[in-house]
Order: structure tokens, then C-alpha cells, then sequence
């Protein structure tokens, strides 16, 4: 597999993790949803994100989750590992494992004890060095991370470290960042800008030089198309589309909820068997199911009428 690179472009789904009721690895659950991705069209794969339950992970856990996933996708796509961790020798054991086994490149957030400028940027040099020439993301969500990183930060780290290659943007509100990171002479080089937040935001985020998404949604096959009809030159036909999934999204992008809501509604296409979340996780009540069940049947009203 070819490694990620400052052309990374189109939709790389971050990928949930699926658990079976008792809390153990659902792993024909994670062969289909693999599989599913696929199908969708996704440009490549994240894993071991956020939203992929990584915390909650033991480190033979994410190894294998690695292996398995690499093995399925078996080079159709490129595949992003997540490897945030509290220290760097468990960074760097997680990145040569993905690695060695056929990864593109990595994730890093930054942990949430950073405060200043310069140890946001100390902290990236000590990742780059951990991890040696492995193309990394550098994921700026400060709504999770409480890491604040500005635009010069952003400038400096990639000026600094070759080997940061794309920046997964979710920020909020975070469009003029796109607009001034794309502004001529603001980086050095020009990098990959892959947008989050669930995709809310996709229409505007291309339209600001964003080059596609990094994140996940329980249709991921709105974002592929949105994006890919983005850079055909059909913006109208892409905000139709987006429009349609838009009140899902919405219900979606929920704090502390999100990711139930996304993995019923996977369930509910079959592409996972059980909803379940490892602890601790939220789950729905039956009103936010009744709620997400309506939602899901508009949804499909407005698609009908679109075509």
C-alpha cells in the first residue's frame, strides 16, 4: 500500500468499532462493515479514531483490530490508524504494528494537558521523532481535545515536520481556519485538508478548499457523493444531496450521544450486528430511537423525490 501523502483526497470514513452485548470484539460485525465501507465508495479507512472507541481498547486489541481490517481492505484502499496515546513508546509500538502490517500512515491529537503554542509544537517534535518517517494527520478537534491550535501553530508544525501530510479540520466554527491555512503563502507546502464534525458542514468546508472528509456518519455514501460531485462542478446537485441527510446529521452531531446514534442506525442497516457500545458509553432511550426511526423515513422520502 502507498503511504498517505499531501494528495490525500475524497472521503476516508473513520470507522466505528463494533462490540457484541457482552463487550467483546464483534469481529464478523467489523469483516461486514469493512466491506460496507468499501461498497460505499470510501476513498480509504481511519481506525482507532474517537468515535472508534481507541480508549477503550487494549493495546492487543488494537493491534489485532489493525491486522484484521489491513487484511480485509487488502490494498483497495489506504488505511489511517489512529494512535493518540498518553505516552510515546505506546505511540510508537501502535504505529511500527500499523505500519508492518500495511498502513498508509497515522493519526495524532494532541492531549489535553497542552497549553501554549510551543508545547503544541514540542509535542508534535517529540511525536515525529517517536514514530520516525511515518506520514501522520494532524487532528485539530478542539471541542474533544481542548487543545487550541491556531493557524501559525498549524504553519509551524508543518514546516517543521515533513512527514505531517494532512490536517483532519474540526475546528467549530472553523471555516475561515480552512480559508486562511489556504491562503497563498500561509504554509510552505500545501497539505491535505480532510474536514470531521460528521460531515455537517461538507458543502461549505469544500467550498473553502477543503480536499474531502475524515470522519464518519451512519451514510457514508452521502459524503462520498457530495464530495464527488463537488469537484465534478455540481455544487447544487452536491447541497441537494446533503440537504436530505442533513436533519440525521444534525440529530447526530449530539455530544455524548453521537456515537449511539450512529451505531443504531448501522444496526439498523445491517451493517453491524448490535448497537453496543463498550463501556462506559451513552445509549438511546426509546424516544431518541423513535425520534432517529423518523428521521430515517423522511429521510428516505426526500431521496426519492431527489431522484
Amino acid at each position: 500500500m502507498s503511504r498517505l501523502s499531501e494528495t490525500a483526497a475524497g472521503v476516508y470514513v473513520i470507522a466505528a468499532t463494533p462490540f457484541l452485548p457482552d463487550g467483546a470484539l464483534d469481529h464478523a460485525s467489523l469483516d461486514r462493515m469493512v466491506e460496507f465501507y468499501l461498497s460505499a465508495g470510501a476513498t480509504g479507512l481511519t481506525i482507532l479514531g474517537m468515535m472508534g472507541e481507541a480508549p477503550k481498547l487494549t493495546a492487543a486489541e488494537s493491534q489485532g483490530i489493525v491486522a484484521r481490517v489491513l487484511a480485509r481492505v487488502n490494498g483497495q484502499v489506504p488505511v489511517v490508524v489512529g494512535v493518540s496515546a498518553p505516552g510515546f513508546a505506546a505511540m510508537a509500538d501502535l504505529t511500527a504494528a500499523a505500519m508492518d502490517a500495511g498502513a498508509a500512515g497515522v493519526m495524532i491529537a494532541p492531549p489535553g494537558t497542552l497549553r501554549t503554542d510551543d508545547q503544541i509544537v514540542a509535542y508534535y517534535r517529540n511525536a515525529a521523532e517517536f514514530i520516525g518517517d511515518t506520514p501522520f494527520v494532524l487532528q485539530d478537534f478542539p471541542l474533544a481535545t481542548g487543545v487550541q491550535m491556531s493557524v501559525p501553530v498549524i504553519a509551524r508544525i508543518v514546516a517543521d515536520l515533513p512527514s505531517c501530510v494532512c490536517l483532519k479540520h474540526e475546528d467549530w466554527p472553523g471555516l475561515d481556519k480552512i480559508t486562511a491555512l489556504r491562503a497563498p503563502g500561509r504554509l510552505d507546502r500545501r497539505i491535505s485538508i480532510l474536514c470531521g464534525n460528521g460531515g455537517v458542514f461538507l458543502p461549505e468546508e469544500m467550498g473553502r478548499g477543503a480536499d474531502g472528509a475524515m470522519t464518519g456518519f451512519a451514510y457514508p455514501e452521502m459524503m462520498v457523493d457530495v464530495v464527488r460531485l463537488t469537484a465534478s462542478g455540481q455544487s447544487e446537485r452536491a447541497r441537494d444531496l446533503f440537504d436530505a441527510y442533513l436533519p440525521l446529521a444534525r440529530y447526530e452531531q449530539q455530544p455524548g450521544l453521537g456515537l449511539a446514534v450512529r451505531k443504531y442506525v448501522m444496526m439498523k442497516r445491517g451493517i453491524i450486528a448490535h448497537d453496543t457500545q463498550r463501556r462506559p458509553g451513552a445509549a438511546l432511550s426509546p424516544a431518541a430511537r423513535a425520534e432517529v426511526d423518523l428521521l430515517i423515513d423522511r429521510q428516505a422520502r426526500r431521496l426519492a423525490q431527489l431522484a
